[in-house]
C-alpha cells in the first residue's frame, strides 16, 4: 500500500518482511536544515572582521606616538621653528587619528550595520 514503504524482501514472493509507515521514513530522510549553522557562519565572520578592523586603531596609536615623538626631536634640533613644527605635528595627528577613527567606525558598522 502507499501508506508504507518496503525495508527487506523475502526473495521467494517478494513480500515485505519489515514494513514502516511512510512518515517514519519521511523523518528519516529529512534534510538537515542549515539556517542556524548559516547565521553563526555569519556572526562569526561579522566579529572576525570587526576584530580585523579595529587593527587600525593601534595604527592610528603608534602614528600618534610617531609624530609628537618626531616633534620632541625637532623642538631639539631647532626651537625656532616651534610654531611651525607645532602646526605639522597637529596636522600629522589630525590625519593620524581620523584613520583610526574610518577603523573603529567601519568595525562598528560591520557589528551593528550588517
Amino acid at each position: 500500500s502507499c501508506a508504507t514503504r518496503t525495508l527487506l524482501f523475502n526473495k521467494a514472493s517478494f513480500k515485505p518482511i519489515v514494513t514502516l509507515p511512510a512518515a517514519l521514513n519521511k523523518i528519516q530522510s529529512a534534510s538537515i536544515q542549515t539556517s542556524t549553522v548559516r547565521s553563526d557562519i555569519d556572526s562569526a565572520a561579522k566579529y572576525i572582521g570587526a576584530g580585523a578592523a579595529t587593527v587600525g586603531v593601534a595604527g592610528a596609536g603608534a602614528g600618534i606616538g610617531t609624530v609628537f615623538g618626531s616633534l620632541v626631536i625637532g623642538y631639539a634640533r631647532n626651537p625656532g621653528l616651534k610654531q611651525q613644527l607645532f602646526s605639522y605635528a597637529i596636522l600629522g595627528f589630525a590625519l593620524s587619528e581620523a584613520m583610526g577613527l574610518f577603523c573603529l567606525m567601519m568595525a562598528f558598522m560591520l557589528l551593528f550595520a550588517f
